[in-house]
């Protein structure tokens, strides 16, 4: 039924219908192409019109007051009943006899026979993910689970965690002549969940989905994978931030397992901002002095000792103590202002009230698995987004409710994903910024006695654009097993644009040459123009100067995704009643982009926002105004909040492991203020 993945993609009622106190003239049913409203015309209209006479209910009774029998027709159809419906067009009316086919229905129809991605992904809108009805989640036959161990099946330790399932293989009972026959699988079971212990991973489920794991985490099962190898000894691993998504706590682990790797003769290259790795690195190679055209050269190598001797070395600045983020001088106080969260209880969060102030900057915090995740994006920002938002997800049984929504008017998520998937989208375009730029090339002289309008600037439509790549400026090569290449238009150069559009200039650039002008540049390019320079120095203030304006969207990292983000949000004109939301923000951030996004964020919440953040980086959480420190472990050890309050408060209680590590940096940083 499920062929062994445990769980089916079905549509959703609740979803189709997520305001059931709506009627179907009210557009109850919340599918493009099936919300009725009164319009006699339309083909849904038609069908339930039918519906309602053959069965005797009114399109104006709320859906949940309609009688099951009515709720199962309208969602699953009629079955080889047929209905009399009747039609008016403008080339008459009349009636004809059908089937009513059932919302649900048709759309499960569609889902099967299309064979357009873009027409499945919208349906997927609509879909769930539910257990299989004949394993129950488990993904294997009865005959299959009935073989125990211990008396548990495979299914049953697949869902123990790293440690659970490490501890069970451990304690089992077996005579001498199983315990013979085991010893060797044993072993190697028990060494191969020690790895993953010691990178940090003890909270993770065996059964965990892959496309479920952060990058991190799927970095770090890669790594445990190579220390299960047992190598020569003579081998390079490279490895890119992997000490993403880690506690300090769970660093320290990490950072002793690379240190095994390499006295066994191994060579590390790590990619890293963190400062506990830095410090504990042999060599360190810093790159700089800035970013993107302004970076690309060695600027201090040698011990970190060396490093933090360097003049030249930003890096070796903040390692040394010279250059460090301050704390800030006050904390804000949120007033009476609480957004409430009643009895959640979603993955391993177990039944816990939570408090989130409103008004002032907040970071989540505990170890990996701890809870955070579930806490925030689970509960309060799918919750949030239905209720505030208008999404079509619908929020089941992830807590009793949330109070104090009234006071908020939307959320935001700023997470790191692409603000685009095609080289067509850009910063320019998602921000906003081209409309305001393709106005001022629509006004000048040329462009008026050319007769251009400002849609002639545009590479979306037909005009101005270059036919040949249909103003990507690029074409791309599918190569079928591998991933497709984008390869530089051989008609328009990449410059996206024909000639005679490119004969238009505003002080002698052309629309293509300021595409292809870094932010820095703009800036001062359009300074005279103040809203294009607002916009401009909102990116260029989040620390994305050396981007340029029509850099395809694939070339951004995820960070620079999320700063695009954080620059469109700054500029516009922010209500004071806004949730921002940020799922740890400084992955792939050094220290001195830290202490820009710091300066954002606490921008934000002097506007009166809300920003609530994940994160585990210590000078994030030292400049929270509040903390909401989650535990004690990972996995099912945690799920309940440990600590709450300000730095200082969290620092003082002893269960809390991020109360340890925060302690020190602050006392730190408070002599390092004074000294200054």
């Amino acid at each position: 039924c499920c062929s062994g993945l445990g769980m089916l993609m079905k549509i959703d009622p609740d979803i189709i219908v997520p305001d059931k106190s709506l009627s179907l003239n009210q557009n109850a049913i919340n599918v493009s192409g099936w919300q009725s409203g009164k319009n006699g015309g339309s083909m849904s209209n038609m069908y339930f019109s039918a519906l309602a006479e053959h069965y005797g209910f009114s399109m104006d009774t709320p859906f949940i007051e309609l009688p099951k029998k009515v709720q199962e027709i309208l969602l699953y159809g009629t079955g080889e009943e047929k209905l009399e419906v009747k039609y008016q067009r403008e080339f008459g009316s009349g009636t004809f006899k059908t089937a009513f086919e059932g919302v649900i229905t048709n759309l499960e129809r569609r889902y099967r026979e299309t064979t357009s991605d873009a027409a499945k992904q919208d349906i997927e809108a609509y879909m769930s993910n539910i257990p299989c009805p004949e394993c129950r989640g488990k993904r294997l036959k009865p005959e299959s689970l009935a073989v125990t161990v211990n008396g548990a099946s495979i299914a049953e330790m697949s869902d123990m965690t790293v440690t659970e399932a490490r501890r069970f293989i451990t304690s089992l009972k077996l005579t001498d002549t199983e315990r013979m026959i085991a010893e060797r699988i044993q072993k190697e079971i028990d060494a191969r969940l020690g790895f993953l212990e010691n990178v940090g991973l003890d909270y993770l489920t065996l059964s965990r989905g892959a496309c479920t794991l952060s990058g991190g985490e799927a970095q770090r099962v890669k790594l445990a994978n190579e220390l299960a190898r047992r190598g020569t000894g003579k081998t390079v691993y490279i490895l890119d931030e992997p000490s993403i998504g880690l506690h300090q706590r769970d660093n320290a682990r990490l950072l002793s397992t690379l240190k095994g790797m390499r006295d066994m003769g191994n060579t590390l290259i790590v990619v890293e901002h963190d400062e506990e790795t830095m410090l504990d690195a042999d060599y360190i190679v810093d790159i700089g002095p800035g970013a993107g055209e302004h970076g690309g050269r060695v600027i201090a190598q040698g011990t970190p000792e060396e490093i933090m001797a360097s003049e030249n070395s930003i890096t070796g600045q903040y390692l040394s103590g010279r250059r460090f983020i301050p704390l800030p001088e006050s904390r804000r106080r949120n007033g009476d202002k609480w957004l409430r969260v009643k009895c959640a209880r979603v993955n391993n969060l177990k039944n816990i009230d939570v408090d989130i102030p409103l008004g002032v900057f907040t970071c989540v915090t505990g170890v990996s698995g701890s809870g955070k995740s579930s806490l925030v994006n689970e509960v309060v920002k799918k919750t949030l987004l239905h209720d505030l938002n208008r999404a079509k997800y619908i929020p089941k049984d992830v807590c009793d409710g949330i109070e104090g929504i009234e006071q908020l008017d939307k959320i935001i998520d700023i997470d790191q994903s692409p603000i685009g998937r095609t080289p067509r989208s850009n910063p320019a375009t998602y921000t906003g910024l081209f409309d305001m730029i393709r106005d001022v090339f629509a006004m000048t002289p040329d462009a008026k006695v050319r007769g251009y309008s400002n849609g002639r600037f545009s590479f979306n439509v037909k005009g101005g654009r270059c036919e040949a790549c249909h103003g990507d400026g690029m074409l791309k090569i599918e190569m079928h097993f591998l991933p497709d290449i984008y390869v530089p238009c051989e008609v328009c150069k990449g410059k996206r644009y024909n000639r005679e559009t490119l004969e238009v200039k505003y002080k002698g650039r052309s629309i293509s040459d300021v595409l292809d002008m870094t932010v820095e540049e703009a800036l001062e390019f359009f300074r005279p123009i103040e809203k294009i320079k607002r916009k401009l120095q909102t990116l260029y203030d989040v620390g994305l100067g050396y981007i340029r304006l029509g850099q395809p969207s694939t070339q951004l990292s995820g960070g620079e995704a999320q700063r695009v983000k954080l620059a469109t949000e700054l500029s516009r004109r922010d209500t004071g009643k806004t949730l921002y939301v940020l799922d740890e923000p400084t992955t792939g951030l050094h220290v001195a982009d830290v202490q820009r996004l710091l300066d954002i964020l606490q921008r934000l919440a002097d506007g009166g926002s809300t920003v609530v953040v994940i994160e585990h980086n210590l000078d994030v959480i030292k400049c929270a105004d509040y903390i909401i420190d989650m535990g004690p472990e990972g996995g099912a050890g945690g799920g309940t909040v440990i600590a709450k309050g300000t730095p200082e408060e969290v620092a003082k209680v002893k269960e809390s492991y991020t109360g340890q590590y925060l302690a020190p940096i602050l006392h730190r940083d408070a002599e390092r203020t004074k000294r200054k």
